[in-house]
């Protein structure tokens, strides 16, 4: 019996059947467009659509497909890598998407640029990867980012040295902060450094161009937001200030900070203790140090000792100044 068992073990392993990797040969690639040139118009809808077909490794496998971008006549030394959706045999871009790919390769705005395209294929790391046929492309992409400006009288209606309006995405969409003062709540939309062409009150949140000059709610910072496809405003209170035991409110009352030009600021007496800062005073956004790096929701901010404070803050580079007086 233990011969026949024996006998029986043998004969299953040397009937197992192992699939070994060999060298693949690549796939091939196709695009729907010779050439893509964008705009903003384009960045919602579908602008080019690339096929492939799968390499052949000898045996069916796991591959991984990764599209490559490089700039004609480089050898693919610099590409931008798009990794391609499993068991997918192509792939359709829209404006938005295959903007950010241009984009991070440099290319001209004003001018249309070569590309390749290829397909590269793995399937493990112990197995070099393959690559498809290479297919040509004539790309130019367009600046994503976009700016409007905002002359008014907190800036003294200068519009050179005006505030700005960002839209990261070029839809038409501007966002950003102003500080506005006391007596200094109207202001204009300035798609250009020009006054010909800039926005005023339409009435009911809207923007004119033949419209007088549009007023804050208030004095204080406000986030504005402008679509300029449906030419409307809106307005949001944005308030940061401190808060803690270091601080004269303690850990129930915060010290308001004054928006002007991308930082928030304040002098004020500060006593040894803990601080933070934090945003429209909540706790839902706050910003403190962990190991010594600024960051959101981070560690209390350890002041050793008091006096008087001239403090800067700045959101975005989420740095932070304490520089006593």
């Amino acid at each position: 019996m233990l011969g026949l068992m024996t006998l029986s073990l043998w004969s299953c392993k040397k009937d197992e059947t192992k699939a070994i990797a060999v060298d693949g040969t690549g796939g091939t690639i196709t695009s729907s467009v010779a050439s893509v040139s964008l705009d903003r118009s384009k960045l919602a809808s579908d602008v080019i659509t690339i096929k492939w077909t799968n390499a052949n490794f000898g045996y069916q496998s796991a591959a991984s497909n990764t599209l490559q971008l490089a700039v004609k006549g480089t050898n693919f030394a610099t590409t931008k890598d798009y990794l391609l959706e499993a068991n997918a045999t192509s792939k359709t871009f829209n404006g938005m998407d295959f903007n950010n790919l241009l984009l991070a390769l440099n290319l001209s705005f004003t001018e249309s640029t070569p590309l390749e395209m290829r397909i590269k294929t793995t399937i493990s790391n112990a197995v070099a990867p393959v690559y498809s046929n290479v297919t040509a492309l004539n790309a130019q992409p367009f600046p994503l980012t976009a700016w409007i400006y905002v002359p008014g009288g907190y800036q003294g209606w200068d519009l050179v040295t005006a505030d700005s309006l960002t839209s990261l995405t070029g839809n038409g969409i501007y966002t950003g902060i102003i500080g506005f003062t006391e007596g200094n709540l109207t202001f204009k939309i300035a798609p250009i450094k020009k006054w010909d062409g800039a926005f005023g009150d339409g009435g009911a949140g809207k923007l004119s161009t033949s419209g007088g000059d549009i007023t804050a709610p208030g004095v204080g910072a406000y986030n504005l937001t402008v679509d300029l496809n449906a030419n409307t405003i809106e307005f949001k209170k944005v308030v940061w200030g401190l808060i803690g035991d270091a601080t004269a409110g303690g850990w129930d009352k915060d010290t308001d900070m004054t928006y002007s030009k991308g930082k928030w600021s304040v002098t004020a007496t500060l006593k040894a203790g803990e601080l933070k800062f934090r945003k429209d005073h909540a706790w839902d956004v706050n910003i403190g140090v962990k190991d010594g790096v600024t960051m959101i929701n981070g560690d209390n901010i350890k002041i050793t000792a008091a006096g008087s404070y001239t403090i800067t803050l700045d959101t975005d580079k989420l740095i932070y100044t304490l520089v006593k007086n």
